[in-house]
C-alpha cells in the first residue's frame, strides 16, 4: 500500500485534522486510481471517492476503541501493575 499513508490513531497521533483524514483519503484513491490528478471526465468518480473514504476514515476513528499496551507507561498501567504485584505477595 502506499507508504505516504500515516497512521491516524491514537498512540501514533495525539490529535487527527481534517487536513490529515482529507490527505490520506486523497493517497487512497491516487493509490488505487492510478490517477495523480483525474483526466475531466473521471474527475467527479475521483472527488466522490476522496469524500466517501475520508467520511469512512472519520466513522472509523471515532468508533475505534484504543486500549494501551500492556507495556505502555500511563498512570492507569503503573496503578494496575502495582495492584498486581501487592495482590501478588499478599497484601493485597
Amino acid at each position: 500500500m502506499c507508504r505516504s499513508i500515516m497512521t491516524l490513531r491514537e498512540p501514533f497521533v495525539e490529535e487527527v485534522t481534517e487536513a490529515d483524514i482529507q490527505a490520506a483519503a486523497l493517497q487512497y484513491v491516487r493509490k488505487i486510481s492510478g490517477f495523480r490528478t483525474p483526466a475531466a471526465h473521471n474527475a467527479e468518480a475521483f472527488h466522490t471517492a476522496v469524500a466517501a473514504v475520508a467520511d469512512a476514515t472519520r466513522t472509523m476513528l471515532a468508533d475505534l476503541v484504543v486500549r494501551p499496551s500492556p507495556n505502555a507507561d500511563t498512570p492507569e498501567v503503573r496503578r494496575d501493575k502495582a495492584r498486581a504485584a501487592r495482590l501478588a505477595s499478599g497484601r493485597g
